[in-house]
This record gives C-alpha cells, structure tokens and sequence, in this order.
C-alpha cells in the first residue's frame, strides 16, 4: 500500500518532466486560467494584509494573485520544477517551500489567515492528513478556500468511456496522458458526501458551495465551446469554503 508521501512524490515527479509546458498550458486553458483560477480569486476576496498559504501552489498562478492582492504569501509544493517556475512568476514577493502536501506542513501552528487548496487534494487517497494540516496552522476563524474536481463528472465520464465505477467507493483512477504529454499520475476520486465527512472530521465549517460560470473572458475566447449554449455554467470543478472556529 503506498502512503500520502510516496503518493505525492510520485505526482511530483510525473509534474517535474513535464512542468514547462504544464504552465505553458495553464496559462492559456480554459480550464486553468478562465474558470479555476477567477473561481480561487473571488472565493478569497480581499487579501491585502493577510497571511495566505497556497498549499500545492503549481506553478504560481494563485501566488500571483495573492501578491498582487497585498497579501503576505507562502506557497509549498511538491515539485522542485513547478516552484522554480513559481519563483520566476513572484521572486522575492512570496515565499516559497519544496514540500509534500502528504506530510507535515513546515510551518507553526495558528500562522496563517487563509490556506489556498487548488486542485491538488485529488492525488491523495486520505484527505485527513491534509485538511488536519491545513486546520493547525490556520488561525482560529480562518477559512479554506477549496477546488476539487467534480465528483459527479468524474464518475459520469468515467461511465461514458465505458469503465464501471462506483460513485460511492474512494478509487484510484490512472491517466498516462496529460494535454498530449506523456505522464504518469494517479488521482483519487471519491464521492460528495465523502468529501463533506472528511472536510467534518477534521474540524471545518462548509460555509460556502459552488459551481460557478468561468470568467466572462473564457465565453469570449472560447466562443466555439459556448456555442449553443444557454448557461455558461459546466460541472468540472467543485470549490468550497471550509472555515476553522
């Protein structure tokens, strides 16, 4: 059975081979760039002042917004390629952290006002070591500002390829392409009510739930994609605010 840390180091390593054109890619997609990332940027709000933690931070496309936001922000993830990238993006305006979201945080307890989570918890089969992680070191009254993938798009395409899977089960799904580059990662899906188990047990308050629209730039430079289309609105990503008493 392998643990959170060889789960995260083996997600990392799939992202170190390929972390040039995985940001490249982030930068332009309607995924990343036009929905995820707005999504992230509204939840938070005002950040000017606050002591932010990006937690699987990537390539930095959330630090960037934190900085420029005012905040004071610290990022960590598990690949060394993606944090020199990160880097590259915000210099000395944040700080950053090579470290595994599986295991301990290097950090104190009580130091943060928010911690970003930006789909990064779907490569972990246990999300109590994370989440208890992400509790310790927020301040009483500091909040969680979550994006996971869509549970119940997850497992409809799933059906729709023709793999029998079962919604409630927390199961492993393998991809060895990645936007046309080759990879080797392992996500973890797991139901909605799990999700909401898990985000309890470890002491959190859902306080907010959505499934917004991407940003209206994406209807613009995506047109082909809206087309036909009453509701901007589609189900990839879930994001939530977890909020610690």
């Amino acid at each position: 059975m392998t643990t959170p840390k060889d789960q995260s180091s083996t997600s990392a390593a799939a992202y170190d081979s390929i972390a040039e054109a995985y940001a490249d890619l982030n930068a332009t997609s309607i995924l990343n760039e036009y929905y995820n990332r707005p999504a992230i940027r509204e939840l938070l709000g005002t950040v000017n002042g606050r002591r932010v933690l990006d937690a699987g931070c990537g390539s930095g496309p959330t630090l960037v917004d934190l900085v420029e936001g005012g905040a004071v922000a610290v990022g960590f993830d598990g690949s060394s390629a993606l944090i020199d990238i990160a880097r590259g993006r915000v210099g000395s305006r944040a700080e950053l952290h090579v470290a595994d979201l599986g295991e301990p945080f290097p950090f104190k307890d009580d130091s943060f006002d928010d911690v970003v989570c930006s789909l990064a918890l779907h490569y972990l089969e246990d999300w109590h070591g994370p989440l208890s992680e992400m509790w310790r070191v927020l301040k009483p009254g500091g909040r969680v500002i979550l994006s996971v993938e869509h549970p119940l798009a997850i497992w409809f395409s799933q059906l729709q390829e023709g793999n029998e899977t079962n919604y409630f089960a927390t199961r492993a799904r393998h991809d060895s392409e990645l936007a046309g580059m080759e990879v080797d990662l392992t996500f973890w899906d797991r139901s909605l009510s799990t999700m909401f188990t898990t985000f309890t047990e470890c002491g959190f308050r859902v306080t907010h739930l959505d499934e917004p629209a991407p940003s209206p730039e994406a209807v613009e430079r995506f047109p082909d994609f809206f087309k036909g289309r009453d509701d901007p609105r589609f189900l990839a990503f879930l994001f939530a605010v977890l909020e610690r008493d």
